[in-house]
């Protein structure tokens, strides 16, 4: 399911900025934003509206254009749109093969510890719910009883939240019933929150869920969602640390980072966001 957190054409662009700020070729350079552009954009583009997307002229774009139909990298329709090529689609597969979610998002976990002073856990959704694959442990002491294994609540926690929200309902509801054996999950008689439907919407609509002093007392959480290409869920990034140091707002700097960490792993993963 894909997400409806607000994402920037610009996303792409800044991924290559590290790249780029290396001694390269600059006509490859423009090249590059050409194909930065058409992913950004999602969908066929003619040459004025593709040359407008990177910022240059279409007399400058027409020749890089040129050079990546012939090897392949992009292709173009009746309409003389251009899309991506045989020779894309063929490394955009090579790449997927090699994909591990777990590997892939070491580099944030570690850079969001780092930079946040906070715990990071990574979750997968298991046999049994949302698990949590990876834990990188804030230096600060924390009381909270979680561990890589512990699963989740789908409905009690914010990590769980964030994968009820973007799995289907059929899936949803055949995990919901095994809710007692879950961390902070549901008793076995338990009744889902009148607002449950509402919050996972929500969560949609923002792409982040927040937890603070609930499950735990003093402890919050930020959890955000990263998608994979086919716009499914592949995995939760939260932020734990003392509810005292939080800011709670989605659209604080907290959450901010957090947001752009799920939105580069999400890239890497394959996903656009085309609306």
């Amino acid at each position: 399911m894909q997400s409806e957190f607000p994402a920037s054409p610009d996303d792409s662009v800044s991924l290559a900025s590290d790249a780029k700020a290396q001694r390269g070729i600059n006509a490859l350079d423009s090249t590059g934003e050409l194909l930065l552009a058409l992913v950004s954009a999602g969908r066929p583009l003619s040459l004025r509206d593709l040359a407008a997307a990177a910022g240059m002229p279409a007399a400058k774009a027409f020749p890089h254009l040129v050079s990546l139909l012939k090897v392949g990298l992009l292709s173009r329709d009746d309409s003389g749109c251009f899309d991506a090529g045989p020779l894309s689609m063929e490394l955009g597969l090579i790449a997927l093969q090699r994909l591990s979610p777990t590997r892939d998002a070491e580099p944030e976990i570690a850079a969001l510890a780092a930079d946040t002073g906070m715990s990071v856990a990574a979750a997968t959704l298991g046999p049994l719910g949302p698990t949590v694959i990876r834990l990188e442990e804030s230096t600060r002491p924390q009381h909270v009883s979680l561990r890589v294994g512990t699963v989740m609540s789908l409905v009690n926690t914010a990590i769980g939240r964030v994968f009820a929200a973007h799995i289907s309902d059929d899936v949803l509801a055949g995990l919901l019933p095994q809710e007692a054996i879950r961390l902070a999950g549901l008793p076995a008689a338990g009744a889902l929150p009148a607002d449950y439907r509402t919050r996972l919407a929500e969560i949609r609509k923002i792409g982040i869920d927040h937890a603070f002093d609930a499950p735990v007392p003093g402890i919050g959480t930020l959890a955000a969602p990263v998608f994979d290409h086919t716009g499914s869920i592949r995995l939760v990034i939260a932020l734990i640390g003392s509810s005292g140091n939080f800011d709670r707002s989605p659209q604080g700097e907290i959450a901010q980072q957090l947001l752009a960490a799920t939105r580069r792993l999400s890239w890497r993963f394959g996903w656009v966001n085309c609306g």
